[in-house]
Parts: structure tokens; C-alpha cells; sequence
């Protein structure tokens, strides 16, 4: 099997400049992400995507094996995460003349991962023969219970529901952004994550963090360094 792993970092991020550009115990999101993907061992290939020249070169500079620039098409705030991995393989398998079984994106926004993480959701990706496997928590509320959302002037529940006790609630997952596993044809074919032969990686919280926020890399800075 020949293994590609992806990893994207666009700039320009609206929430914190140069958000893939922090750093937490003086590496960077993107070397993190590079790092993990490089010590984990199971990649044939790592290659970056970004619409930033200058990211590029950096992710070069951290490991990665090539870094690819991409289209202000796939630069947008529009622009779905599945399309620039897509863009990517193609890119990849261009360059390199070869076709990959199985493509691995580690999201670098996501810096509590570990190599424990990685090597697990792949091992149970490949025994279970799923066409796709992406990393989840579960969540700390529940969409069935007490949530609710303004329509036409007045609140109402999101989602009616059966469920009046938390104690019945069904377990429910958020997905965490971490890590994403595709088999080949399955990323070509798809635009979602959700097909019939589909599986999850369950993380801890204190691993899910996805940073989208000041708050989210404090709070990452102070999980990383034990409070």
C-alpha cells in the first residue's frame, strides 16, 4: 500500500492571523502536525497545501516531503475542507507518477493529538476495512436535550425530542478535527464524510481541543504544560 498523508493550512484565518502559525513549546501548529505525521513512520509520502508561498516554504523547511500551492478557488471562506484534499491527491499523484491506497489528513489546528492517536484510528481503520475514519469526542451536551434556536421570533428546541431525563440520552459525538482516513476511491467519490461504511476514532476531550480561538490556544498552551 503506498500512504499519503495531507495537510493543509490556509492563511489568512479570520479568527487569529496566522492561527497554523502559533506555536505551543516553541514549534508551530504546521511543524506539529508535520512532526506527528513524520515519527508516526506510516506515510510513504507528507505533502502541504496552503495559498501561501511563504507556507510553503516553511513546511518544506519542518519535513514535509512537498508543498503545493493552491488556487484562489480553494482559498475561500466557501470552500469545503474534502475539496482541497482532493486537490491535493491529484496534485500528489501528479507529481509523483504513482497512485496512493489511502490518504490520512491531520488537521493542524488540532496539536493535542498523538502519535498514539494517529497509530490507533489507522490500525482500526484498516482492520475494520472502513472507506472512511475520522477522530470524534464524545459531546459534553447533548442536540437531544435543552438546546434551542430562535425561528421566526421565538425559541424553540432544535430537535424534539422522546428524551426527558439525560440519563436516556443516546451517546452522542462531535467531530474533533483531528485526523481523517480515506481510502482512495472513496475520497474521490464522496463530498461528506458520512457514507454507509463509515467509523469514528473516539479521542478525550483534553485531546480534541480544535483551535478557532484565543480562548481555545490558551486553553490548549495550559493542557499541553499540565495547568
Amino acid at each position: 500500500m503506498k500512504i499519503l498523508c495531507t495537510i493543509c493550512a490556509r492563511s489568512g484565518s479570520k479568527g487569529i492571523k496566522n492561527k497554523n502559525f502559533l506555536k505551543i513549546d516553541h514549534k508551530t501548529l504546521t511543524q506539529i502536525a508535520i512532526n506527528l505525521a513524520k515519527d508516526s513512520k506510516i506515510f510513504n509520502k507528507i505533502v502541504f497545501s496552503s495559498d501561501s508561498q511563504s507556507y510553503c516554504n516553511r513546511s518544506i523547511k519542518y519535513g514535509a516531503d512537498m508543498a503545493f500551492l493552491r488556487n484562489k478557488k480553494l482559498s475561500n471562506d466557501y470552500t469545503g475542507k474534502i475539496e482541497v484534499i482532493k486537490n491535493l491527491l491529484a496534485k500528489a499523484e501528479s507529481h509523483y507518477n504513482f497512485k496512493f491506497d489511502i490518504i490520512c489528513d491531520l488537521d493542524v489546528t488540532t496539536p493535542l493529538k498523538n502519535i498514539n492517536d494517529l497509530k490507533l484510528s489507522f490500525n482500526k481503520f484498516l482492520k475494520k476495512n472502513y472507506d472512511i475514519l475520522f477522530s470524534v469526542c464524545e459531546s459534553k451536551k447533548s442536540p437531544y436535550f435543552n438546546m434551542i434556536e430562535k425561528k421566526n421570533s421565538i425559541f424553540k428546541l432544535i430537535k424534539n425530542s422522546k428524551f426527558r431525563r439525560r440519563q436516556d440520552l443516546p451517546k452522542t459525538y462531535f467531530i474533533n478535527a483531528g485526523i481523517y482516513i480515506w481510502k482512495r476511491k472513496t475520497l474521490i467519490v464522496n463530498k461528506t464524510l458520512f457514507c454507509k461504511n463509515n467509523g469514528i476514532y473516539e479521542m478525550p476531550y483534553e485531546r480534541s481541543i480544535d483551535i478557532d480561538s484565543l480562548d481555545d490556544y490558551k486553553l490548549v498552551k495550559l493542557l499541553k504544560n499540565g495547568y
